[in-house]
């Protein structure tokens, strides 16, 4: 993927995302333009700039992006452990229980596992939900899938695969997933993942498709550059922003994003949890970020809501009594 940087914010080149009422106003600078799942992508024409085509649609009324970049977290920008490293076995058991809340998983997939098998989500995921085997974020969303299944046991994930091996990923790709599961949304939705937009304001294509999902508590990463800048989309109006706590569970992690737009905070620092099968690894991994503070609210969540309705439950936990400035209400681990 060709990446232009904008300041702090990195954008694919020569590329903007619209809905079909800007293709018009934007075709003297396009080259070509496709569309799927509820978006369209622009391919400008040679020297024009997104960001700069991006801002003038908007001027005229029109819902317009650069197609940014999004990055899984915590490997772009690092922290106190900024890989996973290989873990013994964990001592975990799924329960025969069942619920029927559904977590929706978008990431780098899910790999095989022995905390799968009897759960009948992971049997239901084809080859396009798999977890990447290289780069240096492969293993993430499985990870990820390991902490919601200890956090909220008996719940079914539904994974889509928006991240490469590196962690990266696009704003298109997540817009268009997040639009085939309207038909089936889930009650809960965990973004471990987020971007600088190049004006610090909210990506309105993504805005838009997080908001066509009214039933859904999404729950995202509040990045791990130690900033107080808004991380998209967890500073979007109704997104659960969620921020890292050190291995005390009492003070920020000092890479955790924080703000007053971030709604709740957990343990980010050194959780384990499952891994790939492979070299070093034998299945199981420590690794630290928001990304992973994030699975833990979201389990939370998703386990109150087997009980009542998502929203719920969300507004029920956020209210709770344990609040740090900056980082919003504290989730115990838990695991």
């Amino acid at each position: 993927m060709e990446i232009q940087s904008v300041g702090e914010s990195y954008v694919r080149a020569g590329q903007v995302l619209t809905d079909r009422s800007a293709v018009s106003a934007a075709a003297r600078w396009t080259q070509a333009v496709s569309e799927a799942d509820g978006v369209c992508v622009l391919h400008l024409s040679p020297g024009v700039d997104p960001c700069e085509l991006a801002a003038d649609l908007r001027d005229q009324g029109l819902r317009a992006s650069p197609n940014h970049v999004l990055r899984g977290q915590p490997l772009w920008f690092g922290g106190p452990s900024s890989r996973p490293f290989p873990a013994p076995p964990i001592a975990h058991k799924p329960g025969k229980s069942r619920s029927d809340v559904i977590v929706g998983l978008l990431d780098t997939g899910v790999a095989e596992h022995p905390w799968w098998p009897g759960g009948g989500w992971y049997d239901a995921l084809g080859p396009d939900e798999a977890d990447a085997t290289e780069g240096s974020q492969a293993g993430h969303g499985t990870f990820i899938a390991g902490l919601l299944v200890r956090r909220a046991p008996g719940v079914a994930l539904r994974v889509r695969r928006v991240l490469d091996g590196d962690g990266l990923g696009d704003e298109a790709t997540v817009v268009r997933a997040l639009h085939r599961m309207r038909e089936r949304p889930p009650q809960v939705l965990n973004l471990s993942f987020g971007c600088r937009s190049f004006d610090d304001g909210p990506p309105p294509l993504l805005a838009d498709a997080l908001g066509a999902l009214p039933d859904t508590v999404a729950v995202a990463c509040a990045g791990n550059d130690g900033s107080d800048r808004p991380f998209w989309p967890a500073a979007l109006p109704g997104v659960v922003a969620v921020a890292a706590l050190d291995a005390t569970e009492e003070h920020r992690a000092p890479y955790s994003g924080h703000g007053d737009w971030v709604d709740a905070c957990a343990r980010g620092d050194w959780l384990t949890s499952s891994y790939l099968d492979g070299g070093e690894f034998t299945g199981y991994a420590a690794w630290s970020g928001t990304s992973f503070a994030t699975a833990l609210v979201a389990g939370a969540i998703a386990d109150a809501a087997a009980g009542e309705p998502a929203k719920e439950a969300a507004r029920r936990l956020l209210d709770g009594p344990r609040q740090i400035p900056d980082l919003g209400v504290v989730f115990p681990a838990s695991l």
